[in-house]
């Protein structure tokens, strides 16, 4: 199997001097994003992955890499701790597992950079979880995404459509059944917003797959309001991924 092509990550070693940071990864060094961590999310071997069994109407779900050690709390410092710097990597390891599930999935047989859009739907946060962070990490994860798949020749748009309709309870500490009740018709399609979902091919997106519930709650959704996504793609899975 040959390795998947790499993606460009900026080098920010002229603001990591003017300040200087430990590395969110690895948590050693002096710059926020080391060479050897950077370089973790630029070889990372997508592939498919997600939770066995599958909840029902879940797409293939498509991850860049396991849910542990420096690419975990990169997503951590990312969501949680805003730093926004790290966008961009997350973002380019997003792009190639979307990569992945359009090469093994795509309704239309093409490869990437054939003629087709896509769109990249995120799995939207709740208004306080932005409040309180101060940004929303998964749209920002989605529009570097759009752009590094764009850099690459495939023409890729991102579609935010979904939003809340009810509250939802934390899912920390919920099993996964508890959790599929949790989410079950707490997302939808506001109808002005339905149409954008036929200017392409719809994928979900989200940085991380645990139980499926948040991508199997956006899929349906999405199918309600017309148009279901064919795959899913995240940067990490906790679940032990399938072999290829």
């Amino acid at each position: 199997m040959t390795a998947p092509p790499s993606f460009r990550i900026p080098d920010t070693g002229l603001l990591d001097l003017i300040l200087p940071a430990r590395c969110a990864g690895c948590l050693t060094g002096r710059r926020q994003l080391c060479r050897a961590c950077r370089d973790v999310l630029a070889t990372t071997a997508p592939g498919p992955a997600g939770p066995a069994p599958a909840p029902a109407g879940l797409p293939p779900v498509h991850a860049a890499a396991p849910y542990a050690g420096p690419v975990r709390n990169l997503l951590i410092a990312h969501k949680e701790r805003g730093v926004l710097r790290l966008a961009a990597p997350l973002g380019g390891a997003l792009a190639a597992a979307v990569r992945s599930a359009v090469e093994a999935h795509s309704p239309l047989g093409h490869a990437p950079g054939a003629p087709g859009r896509l769109l990249l739907v995120p799995v939207p946060s709740t208004r306080r979880a932005v409040r309180d962070r101060g940004h929303d990490p998964m749209l920002r994860l989605a529009r570097a995404a759009a752009r590094e798949l764009r850099r690459r020749g495939t023409p890729a748009r991102v579609a935010p459509v979904l939003r809340h309709a009810r509250r939802v309870a934390d899912q920390a500490g919920l099993s996964a059944a508890a959790r599929h009740r949790n989410l079950h018709g707490a997302l939808e399609v506001p109808v002005r917003r339905a149409h954008v979902l036929h200017a392409g091919l719809p994928v979900v997106v989200d940085d991380l797959v645990t139980t499926g519930a948040s991508l199997a709650e956006a899929v349906r959704a999405l199918q309600a309001a017309g148009r279901p996504p064919y795959a899913a793609a995240t940067v990490a899975a906790t679940a032990r991924r399938r072999p290829r």
